[in-house]
């Protein structure tokens, strides 16, 4: 193979496609990125008020059994209330009965002398009833005097309660005024929080079907793309043709004995591009940039930024500089419709065209693309559709 081998106008035609093409899947990639973003906070978003309405709920079924608490002591209240009314109009009647009785007496005593006791003590017939009538009449005194006394505590008491009681009522209703004016509150934040909630998530199926659309229309792009270096190594293969081809020819023509074909087939085997632990296999795995899976067209392999990424098998360079989601990326054309990929690199050393032998340094690992650490990415392609290299490796 020559190493540099002049274009023509139909490489330069493609060329031109394949960076045009490349652009396009860049500002696709961009805006992809930016509505994902955007779909992760509307997410989060949802999320959140999906939890602030939760916690109102949680709040008005509080202030709901607190209302009923407070209803029931309510209740009870107005039950004591009606028992200790009852009881003090008992007291009061009672005492209103003996009020009377001693002001009729203070009004006797008064008006014509305290005789009833002096003529119950007269009308003895013997000293020994004089002392049981006198031993009565003091017995009467100090009842009527206790019953007095015990009546007026009584009324003292039942009022000191019903005080309480009345200031516990009031106590009670302005807590149940406070529980019903916070439950009105709540239901209206609850309210405004559902409207919120069936606004973020409309938001979000919009932002969704956005981001399904710009990974659909990312998909075909890269599928041309694909297309594209597809038909580059399909020239490669025709140049290599040609070049066989033409060697030969000169061989006939110069008398010389037809030197062996060259070996335009893929590789039996590549060698490791970096060393390192593979951090993430070939095939299906949970996406690291965003939810959901995804297909993991090559391998992981862990390395530092800036060790140096050589050639995994000879061939020609097809690619050297950005790739989307790859970063700066290197494609080598190994003939077989075989080639390789290097991607998320942080230099490039080789240029578009140039050959390369297996094991020559052609780049340095870094963390370029949709990246979330310094790694390379290895992939092997037959005819454009990428194969589980690790069996290849060498």
């Amino acid at each position: 193979m020559v190493a540099g081998a002049t274009r023509g106008p139909a490489r330069a035609t493609l060329g031109d496609r394949i960076s045009t093409k490349q652009a396009e899947i860049e500002r696709t990639h961009n805006r992809l990125e930016k509505r994902r973003a955007d779909l992760r906070f509307q997410e989060l978003r949802a999320q959140d008020l999906q939890r602030q309405l939760s916690d109102t709920n949680a709040g008005i079924v509080r202030v709901a059994a607190s209302l009923d608490g407070l209803e029931s002591q309510v209740r009870w209240n107005e039950r004591r209330l009606a028992w200790n009314q009852v009881q003090l109009n008992a007291a009061e009647t009672t005492l209103q009965r003996h009020t009377g009785a001693l002001r009729r007496r203070l009004v006797d005593v008064y008006e014509r002398g305290d005789l009833g006791y002096v003529n119950v003590l007269l009308s003895a017939t013997s000293f020994s009833d004089f002392v049981e009538r006198w031993d009565d009449i003091r017995y009467l005194i100090a009842a009527n005097q206790k019953t007095v006394r015990e009546r007026r505590a009584a009324q003292t008491a039942v009022a000191g309660a019903r005080r309480t009681l009345e200031s516990d009522q009031l106590a009670i209703d302005a807590a149940l005024s406070r529980q019903r004016q916070a439950r009105v509150q709540l239901a209206s934040l609850a309210a405004q929080r559902v409207q919120l909630l069936a606004v973020a998530d409309a938001q979000r199926r919009n932002v969704a079907s956005e981001v399904v659309e710009l990974e659909e229309l990312s998909a075909s792009q890269e599928t041309a793309l694909e297309e594209m270096i597809r038909e580059r190594q399909r020239e490669e293969a025709a140049r290599r043709a040609a070049e066989e081809a033409q060697r030969r020819r000169a061989a006939q023509l110069a008398g010389q004995a037809l030197p062996p074909p060259e070996n335009n087939g893929a590789p039996g085997s590549f060698s490791w591009p970096v060393s390192g632990p593979i951090t993430s296999p070939f095939g299906m795995r949970a996406n690291p940039l965003g939810p959901g899976f995804e297909m993991h067209p090559g391998i992981d392999i862990g390395a530092p930024m800036g060790a140096t990424v050589t050639a995994a098998a000879g061939g020609r360079i097809i690619w050297a500089k950005p790739y989307g989601g790859y970063g700066n990326a290197i494609i080598i054309d190994h003939g077989g419709e075989t080639s390789s990929v290097y991607g998320h690199l942080s230099q490039i050393f080789v240029a578009e065209g140039q050959d390369v032998q297996r094991g020559q340094a052609i780049g340095a690992v870094g963390c370029t693309g949709r990246c979330t650490g310094p790694h390379l990415h290895f992939e092997v392609r037959v005819n454009g559709v990428a194969v589980d290299p690790t069996s290849r490796l060498r």
